[in-house]
């Protein structure tokens, strides 16, 4: 997630992590499913010996950990424990000299972890009561209702003047911030929308304990549409535009939201947000269609107003979001996450391809498709949303055409598949030259802010698409492989999600957890991960000589090592939850 930050309430640098590992072993720590591979990873120079225990303290497995594979940076090697021979559930010991990790076997090993990734979005909920009942102890009281945001001068019309006063509530907290902003929003609800058309049946069943459970729209839906409807009001009625965000001038401090004051404005209309919210809005108008009982009309309504934003866009095709420059023109300052992008091809194409599909073929769209599609596959992004649209175009090979579709669109369909399986085809690949089996963290470019979600899990998901579209098991044991970097098998011996496993995130950059006076942050959270910019330096001191895959710090100040995000989590969402229902 790239933001400008600055921390309001840190004064001094902080001495980075928790203590350091002091175990040779990584593997998964939440739990593997009996018919996958399992591996663990155990640094040693030479091959090494290994026992696995069940819970009875029999024996039920040994070998030599070997095939060590030394990592990019540093001259460490790693041996392999292939322990998948073991398939019956249960609770394991694996024994390694004196050293003693326990791990399990499940069915449903990802379940709760999945459950957990969808929930934590109710846990960011603003504008209501999250009541004991379904929160827990996180419980906390209706706050930033925004029943009276300001107009920015930046985002004055003829009819909505500076100063003026509209009703945008509910939505998520974007980040470990207080704010809400309409690019990352749009971008984290098309991605979870996009695997939720891969297993519809698996979110049907699932039931996320929220306010809405009791309907008969699956709760995924119902959470997304809870951010929906703050989406909603950041059109202006007037025209179709889309404002950028709704934000304080500054970030507040490390405090509950009951005890914020700033003032909160919408700032101006750019051509990204119209048309990330025009797409957003275009592919929730297919999800919720068949749940008109629960939301009457609001298929409709999202359709009207994703084809009013396009026309927006249409008619003002290059507004960027540029803070600076405005600030220079407007009071107040405006100093929060910018969500900035110069070029807007990859938002022309995603809206395109997703008001084509809403509309069942409408020719409106058709250039749209044609004249911003590029012949490359690159995983989506909050800056990158081409994929949405390309995967959207995969699938659509599989299915019947439109009676109007033009021979180009045919050829855009099926070169969009072809992109996305010749990339996972490549990063599969990667595996084997991995020290921890997994196609992510080869080169240090992949370590850059955000690269739990965005290296990783995002392209998780990519490979599960493939796995759908073509039924080939590569691609399936390559996003499990991924997920279990996540959750351990990673040189700083992490499970990276909030809760879960024996060394987790304690103090992740998001305001909620460091202010409830809790000391257990709240459950379910992806946090950034490594991150060779340390663009944190002036709060976080980071020991010299680390490697790419080192550079990360377990506390609060670090924003850009350990903070949360909605796009991360809906990547997790995505990953966990797909390999859930791949694995029933």
């Amino acid at each position: 997630m790239k933001r400008v930050f600055t921390l309001m309430t840190v004064a001094c640098c902080v001495l980075g992590a928790s203590a350091q590992p002091t175990s040779r072993v990584r593997m998964n720590q939440v739990g593997f499913y009996p018919q996958q591979e399992k591996v663990a990873v155990i640094a040693s120079e030479t091959p090494v010996s290994y026992k696995v225990l069940d819970a009875k303290g029999k024996r039920v497995l040994k070998g030599v950990a070997a095939d060590g594979t030394a990592e990019p940076w540093k001259p460490r090697m790693w041996q392999r424990a292939d322990l998948s021979a073991l398939t019956a559930p249960g609770a394991y010991t694996l024994c390694v000299g004196k050293e003693r990790i326990p791990f399990e076997i499940r069915e449903r090993a990802l379940s709760d972890l999945a459950r957990s990734a969808a929930r934590a979005f109710y846990l960011q909920r603003m504008g209501v009561d999250l009541e004991e009942r379904y929160a827990g102890k996180y419980a906390r009281p209706a706050a930033h209702l925004d029943d009276s945001v300001l107009i920015h001068p930046s985002a004055a019309g003829p009819v909505r003047r500076a100063g003026s006063v509209i009703q945008s509530p509910y939505g998520w907290y974007d980040a470990g911030d207080y704010n809400k902003y309409i690019v990352n929003s749009g971008y984290s609800i098309g991605l979870m929308l996009s695997v939720y058309r891969l297993i519809p049946d698996y979110f049907a069943r699932q039931n996320l304990g929220i306010p809405e459970s009791d309907n008969q729209t699956p709760d995924l839906l119902d959470e997304i549409f809870f951010n929906l409807q703050w989406m909603m009001t950041m059109q202006d009625p007037t025209d179709g535009g889309v404002y950028h965000k709704l934000t304080t001038p500054s970030f507040e401090a490390f405090v509950m939201p009951t005890e914020c004051r700033q003032p909160r404005y919408v700032v101006m209309k750019t051509t990204a947000a119209t048309l990330d919210f025009a797409a957003c809005m275009a592919d929730a108008s297919v999800a919720f269609r068949p749940y008109e009982a629960d939301y009457p009309g609001a298929a409709d309504l999202m359709l009207g107003m994703a084809r009013k934003a396009y026309e927006w866009a249409v008619k003002h095709p290059d507004v960027s979001y540029r803070q600076q420059e405005m600030n220079n023109r407007f009071d107040p300052d405006i100093t929060t996450g910018a969500y900035d992008d110069a070029s807007f091809r990859d938002e022309w194409f995603w809206a395109s391809v997703a008001l084509r599909r809403a509309t069942r073929g409408d020719n409106r769209y058709m250039s749209g498709v044609h004249d911003h599609f590029e012949a490359k596959f690159q995983p989506s992004s909050w800056g990158s949303v081409a994929a949405l649209g390309m995967v959207q175009l995969a699938f659509a090979v599989q299915g019947p055409s439109s009676p109007n579709e033009t021979e180009r669109c045919v050829q855009i369909k099926n070169q969009s598949k072809e992109l996305l399986l010749e990339w996972c085809d490549r990063y599969v690949e990667r595996a084997q030259r991995n020290a921890f089996l997994c196609p992510y963290g080869l080169t240090r470019d992949e370590y850059l802010w955000g690269s739990n979600s965005e290296s990783n899990a995002v392209c998780g998901v990519v490979l599960l698409y493939a796995y759908k579209l073509t039924g080939d098991a590569r691609y399936l044991q390559a996003a499990q492989r991924n997920a279990e970097y996540l959750l351990g098998r990673n040189t700083l011996d992490y499970c990276f999600v909030t809760g879960y496993g024996r060394r987790s995130p304690q103090h992740p950059h998001q305001r909620l957890s460091e202010a409830d006076g809790i000391e257990a942050p709240l459950p379910g959270f992806l946090v950034g991960g490594p991150n060779i910019g340390q663009q944190d330096r002036a709060e976080v001191t980071y020991p010299e000589g680390l490697a790419p895959n080192e550079s990360y710090r377990d506390v609060m100040q670090s924003y850009a090592t350990n903070e949360i995000a909605i796009n991360w989590n809906a990547s997790l969402v995505g990953l966990m939850s797909a390999l859930d229902a791949f694995a029933q």
